[in-house]
């Protein structure tokens, strides 16, 4: 209901702002800021796929070159475990937003002083913000169940933080929670049934009232692959992995009849029912961590490429159709992938080194299969890949790249030259889509040849099976890519 209210407030703005124009109270460039702005939220306010990074990697990226890494990969959310200065350096004046975190080993001094939670966040995020663009502030990581002993001091620390925010006005502009464990959720199916761990309770009422009165999200970290481990032989692997299922395996609520097609949206109504069960109705859901090790031990044959591969490359799928859950279809969950990298200094056990997309030198541990989902993650591919010119690319930039593709980059153009066979259709950019898979495939296809400034992007579609419109409006078939 509430996501109802905001959109219904956001078209009376709208209708608000016509008036005034009309009226001659706004003036036109008041006007056209305001819904500049008002854009521009409502951009910000749409789910979308992140990436955690973790730092135990033996031969990590240097801060810069992994924020030339994120660019390149079309990633626009990260979330750190610590607040590394250099990495938010590195990211100042770059588009990517991240989540800052507070390690669990500092909760206890910053929950007890409120100068200490002042000093963190005038390192942490003052001296960074709004050049580096700092989204949230995640506190701990499964307190209350990794550390139980830090629960009483877990809202003291946030509490001292939020404060420090609003000393430094930044409270409307950073969000800031703390990441659960989904065992905080029991009996979580039928996901009408759930309900927090009571022990618990004492802590969480006053949490989620905290998160409803600043508007900060629930985070949860959630991964259907311990559920399906957990529960083999009564949650079917499909639905775990995001699968087509027919009606008769998909699992349905006794008590409200919906219906989960598979275990993530599942896990997140038992979050919000667990939440409406105290009462609270106005908390989204943000999904922290999710993910699925590509390689595990002899006791964890469900740990590999493929199913990190559909498991991963769906999940991004499923967030980008915005078709939210069964109880809240009205609200996509934003998520966090866990994780970049392969975390190789991590040793035990095994599956616990293998989570990332891609290894620390940058080079993809799988390839993933999540093409429609825009230009997110280039490395949006299948076995068989291409290298072609983005949509929206201005034509002065397009010949720029071409024009490099064909001469330093040593592109084979010949045909496109004029007269050739691949000449027709006329334009830059079937050229610039000729030249650019030309150089991608002659190096090898890894991602860093298909960039051009930013103008070009992998794909797993044929481009000779491409249909460009001529001059003339005529439909035409280019089948001349190397």
């Amino acid at each position: 209901m509430f996501m109802a209210d905001f959109k219904s407030f956001k078209a009376f703005i709208f209708l608000l702002l016509l008036l005034l124009f009309n009226t001659g109270i706004l003036a036109k460039e008041e006007e056209a800021e305001v819904i500049a702005e008002l854009k521009k939220q409502e951009e910000d306010s749409q789910p979308f796929v992140g990436l955690n990074i973790g730092t135990e990697v033996s031969d990590l990226l240097s801060p810069k070159d992994l924020v030339s890494f994120l660019q390149l990969q079309k990633i626009t959310h990260i979330r750190l475990y610590d607040a590394n200065s250099d990495i938010l350096r590195a990211l100042a004046h770059t588009k990517i937003r991240v989540i800052v975190g507070v390690p669990n080993n500092q909760l206890l001094a910053i929950g007890s002083s409120n100068t200490t939670a002042a000093t963190w966040i005038e390192r942490n995020v003052v001296d960074f913000y709004p050049e580096t663009l700092i989204s949230a502030i995640s506190v701990g990581d499964e307190v209350l169940t990794t550390v139980p002993s830090s629960a009483p001091i877990l809202l003291p620390a946030i509490e001292s933080l939020y404060n420090a925010l609003v000393a430094s006005n930044l409270h409307t502009l950073i969000k800031i929670s703390t990441p659960h464990a989904a065992s905080i959720v029991l009996d979580p199916f039928p996901p009408s049934q759930a309900f927090f761990n009571q022990t618990l309770t004492p802590i969480i009422i006053p949490l989620l009232q905290f998160l409803s009165r600043t508007g900060s999200p629930l985070m949860m970290n959630l991964y259907p692959y311990y559920v399906f481990m957990q529960n083999k032989g009564v949650v079917p692997l499909e639905n775990s992995l995001f699968k087509p299922l027919t009606p008769s395996k998909e699992m349905v609520d006794p008590n409200t009849l919906l219906h989960y097609t598979n275990v993530l949206d599942a896990m997140v109504d038992a979050a919000y029912f667990s939440m409406k069960n105290l009462n609270i109705t106005d908390v989204v859901v943000l999904v922290t961590e999710s993910g699925w090790p590509s390689h595990g031990d002899s006791k964890e044959p469900f740990a590999t490429i493929d199913n990190a591969d559909t498991y991963n490359s769906n999940l991004i799928k499923h967030v980008y159709d915005r078709t939210g859950t069964p109880f809240h279809p009205e609200i996509t969950s934003s998520v966090y992938i866990y994780e970049l990298f392969n975390e190789d200094l991590i040793t035990t056990p095994l599956s616990e080194a293998n989570w990332g997309l891609f290894y620390g030198n940058s080079t993809p541990v799988y390839l993933l299969h999540v093409s429609g989902s825009g230009s997110f993650l280039a490395k949006d591919t299948t076995n068989q890949t291409y290298c072609v010119v983005m949509d929206g690319v201005d034509t002065k930039s397009l010949q720029a790249a071409l024009d490099w593709a064909c001469g330093p980059g040593r592109s084979n153009c010949s045909e496109i030259q004029p007269g050739e066979n691949c000449y027709q259709p006329n334009n830059v950019k079937n050229h610039a889509s000729y030249a650019f898979d030309s150089y991608y495939q002659k190096a090898g296809r890894t991602v860093w040849s298909c960039d051009f400034k930013g103008v070009a992007m992998i794909t797993t579609t044929d481009p000779s099976k491409f249909i460009w419109k001529d001059d003339f409006n005529l439909f035409v078939t280019c089948i001349c890519y190397p």
